[in-house]
């Protein structure tokens, strides 16, 4: 009876034992390549749903709500600069406790609430104002109608605080991006990402953009509305594939903790020794799973708080993390620290380009856009030629551009990330010269054919003339905001990726509101008579003077993020190896 006992009891746990095996098996193949479309629909969708109505929000604003030209524009770059500070904050709820799965669920949600908002101001004839096709003597939208639309921008810029950080580090936690798994791959996970993304922009600056001006903006609002609910689905119903990381608690806990601890040992002498410094891997194990952060000597004084005083640390017990920190979460702020002078190269970046896509679109709006007698290119739709440009730079980079660049440089990405966002910068000065000299010569053909003082003209000159700038502005994206993800993603701790993610947006955040703060000062102090950017009447201003300030400006940021670019470390890391089990 005895015997009999212990072997059932040795059958019963048998199943359980196999179990866990079974268990731990699953969750090793979850992610990879398999999850990662389900995650990208949700980024196409959303980028497709924020373009199809930012790409034209600005003939939106000025033919539908009968704003003027500046204060549409402002719109437009502060409800860009919103929608790029709230992904800081949802960065940080899912680096702290929420994770980027359910951040970018609510997100979702608020986002297509916000799209639904939207839509129902386009459907809506109380929302909106009586058209004025004359362009004179318009009223202007009520303080309700713009309290409507401000809603509206609002929860779309409070939806992608959720996705936008989070969407594309979680398509990367699905895949190795360890050194020795990213060389390993024959293709850049951030260049077919901004692939994607591109095919998305391009469908809504070709099919939804026409559909707002030529059917309606109810349709042409819908649509991405649609969209996007379809995407959400489409990312619910891929759940069961997905590798889901853990959060490692607060990130910005964890740097008040190290600065603490670092002030309250300003005396404390650190060894010449770095490996006599505190370093606990245990501790350490949920925000360093890819590696352990190695010391560095740059912000020696942050070193001070891994000095380890008697009693402080003991084998049985956590230390006092407002005490003593580890080296690898001290090297967490160092990289930190490291990377936001070259981030900040990207404020300026956004300051010039804030209200480029705005003036392009109205200077297209006064140029020959006929492709036949019965076909006009929508003015928003020009943009077409500066996505097919990223588009088309991407495929040529990955395939022509790094392979014959590796020969010489014996770098498996052909150069590094900062040549990369270097050469993206010197596109974009290229792109505000070409920009101010077309402006110059379309603004000369209007006075040559006196139609200076009609805003409602054709000027005789094609709008083909905008493609070059359009195009060189493509190939600062394909270098430039390529080269700034992947260089956050890669030198940002692991457990901040999302946070790093989150600081990409908050470039383009402070830049925008610098953009439109240039650009009120501009129309404010230009006077009546000779303002560069006029209300109405672009033929009357001086656009071509605002494109040569911003040239300068690129300029001196240029040689600003050389100096930084040359002074930088790379972040030195000790790379954990995944051993499958047996």
């Amino acid at each position: 009876m005895e015997f009999q006992d212990n072997n059932k009891s040795h059958e019963a746990e048998k199943p359980e034992e196999m179990k866990i095996m079974e268990y731990d098996k699953r969750k090793k193949k979850l992610g990879g390549m398999k999850a990662i479309p389900f995650i990208l629909v949700t980024e196409v969708c959303d980028r497709f749903s924020t373009i199809g109505f930012h790409a034209n929000m600005i003939t939106y604003l000025t033919q539908q709500l009968n704003l003027p030209l500046v204060k549409a524009s402002n719109i437009v770059s502060n409800f860009n600069g919103t929608a790029s500070l709230t992904p800081l904050i949802g960065a940080l709820i899912a680096d702290s406790f929420a994770g980027r799965f359910w951040t970018i669920i609510v997100g979702s949600i608020i986002y297509e609430l916000g799209l639904i908002s939207i839509t129902t101001t386009a459907l809506l004839k109380s929302l909106h104002p009586p058209p004025c096709p004359s362009l004179v003597d318009c009223k202007e939208a009520s303080s309700f109608q713009l309290s409507t639309l401000y809603l509206s921008l609002l929860l779309l810029a409070i939806g992608l605080g959720g996705t936008r950080p989070c969407v594309m580090t979680y398509a990367a936690d699905q895949l190795d991006m360890s050194k020795s798994g990213v060389e390993s791959r024959s293709w850049n996970f951030f260049n077919w990402y901004y692939f994607s993304l591109g095919l998305a922009r391009l469908a809504a600056v070709t099919i939804v953009v026409y559909i707002q001006d030529n059917v309606s903006w109810g349709w042409g609002l819908g649509i991405p509305t649609i969209a996007m609910a379809v995407a959400f689905m489409v990312f619910l119903s891929g759940s069961p594939l997905y590798k889901k990381v853990k959060p490692g608690g607060s990130p910005l806990v964890r740097v008040i903790q190290v600065i603490v601890a670092a002030i309250r040992k300003r005396k404390a002498v650190a060894p010449e020794d770095p490996s006599l410094l505190y370093q606990n891997q245990e501790l350490d194990a949920a925000i360093s799973v890819h590696g352990r952060l190695l010391h560095t000597t740059q912000f020696k004084w942050l070193d001070k708080a891994a000095v380890e005083k008697y009693g402080e640390a003991t084998a049985s017990s956590t230390p006092n993390l407002w005490k003593l920190a580890t080296v690898h979460r001290v090297e967490e702020l160092k990289s930190f620290l490291r990377l936001l002078p070259v981030w900040a190269a990207g404020i300026l970046l956004v300051t010039a380009n804030s209200h480029s896509g705005s003036f392009n679109t109205q200077q297209a709006r006064t140029m020959d856009r006929r492709l036949s007698n019965s076909f006009q290119i929508p003015p928003a739709s020009m943009s077409f030629f500066g996505i097919m440009t990223v588009i088309i730079g991407l495929v040529l980079y990955e395939r022509l551009f790094v392979p014959f660049v590796r020969r010489f440089t014996r770098n498996s990405a052909g150069i590094t990330y900062l040549q990369r966002m270097g050469i993206g910068l010197l596109f974009n000065i290229l792109f505000s010269v070409v920009a101010a000299l077309v402006e110059k010569k379309r603004r000369t053909v209007a006075e040559n054919h006196n139609l200076v003082d009609n805003p409602k003209a054709t000027v005789p000159i094609s709008v083909f003339w905008l493609v070059p700038q359009l195009s060189l502005h493509g190939m600062s994206e394909v270098f430039m905001a390529v080269g700034q993800l992947e260089f956050l993603y890669d030198q940002s701790p692991e457990s901040m990726r999302s946070i790093a993610l989150g600081l990409f947006w908050i470039a383009s955040s402070v830049g925008d509101y610098l953009g439109t703060l240039m650009v009120s000062l501009i129309h404010e102090y230009t006077g009546h008579k000779n303002n560069w950017l006029p209300d109405r009447n672009l033929n009357i201003g001086k656009l071509d003077y605002y494109y040569w300030l911003v040239t300068g400006i690129q300029a001196i940021n240029f040689v600003y993020f050389v100096i930084c670019a040359w002074c930088y470390t790379y972040k030195p890391l000790e790379e954990v190896m995944e051993e499958d089990s047996v």
